[in-house]
């Protein structure tokens, strides 16, 4: 099993934070933050932007990297390369769920602690101050 490379993207609007419910894969059931596979001849940034549009609906644009971290598993070694991303839509513009995403949406900063969350996402969002307690 080969390393994959993957991106994330964080978003955070008015104490919220955009998540996705993931509808396949190793954290099929779970929240996290869009993301996915960086495809050949893709950018990291294009690959953000890509995943926020295919998982959300939304228009984003790639902002500073935050953090990079390793989800490995028995059938699975991702590299993932998490960025802030600024959503250029309208405020009140809902997520719509698509690709591989179950359900998407704004969520308080203070709720995501009581969401069953993909591996290790709410200690890398505590770690980098973007949420308050990770309970």
């Amino acid at each position: 099993m080969r390393p994959e490379v993957c991106v994330g993207a964080v978003a955070v609007l008015d104490d919220r934070i955009l998540l996705v419910r993931r509808g396949h894969g190793p954290a099929a059931g779970e929240w996290s933050i869009p993301g996915g596979r960086v495809e050949g001849g893709e950018t990291l940034a294009e690959a953000v932007v890509r995943e926020v549009a295919e998982e959300t609906g939304l228009e984003a644009v790639c902002d500073d990297l935050i953090g990079w971290v390793e989800r490995i598993g028995h059938d699975h070694h991702f590299v993932i390369f998490d960025f802030y991303v600024t959503v250029l839509d309208d405020p009140d513009t809902p997520p719509q769920a698509g690709a591989d995403a179950a359900e998407a949406g704004w969520v308080p900063l203070d709720e995501v602690s009581h969401l069953r969350l993909a591996d290790g996402l709410a200690e890398f969002l505590h770690a980098h101050g973007i949420v308050p307690v990770i309970a």
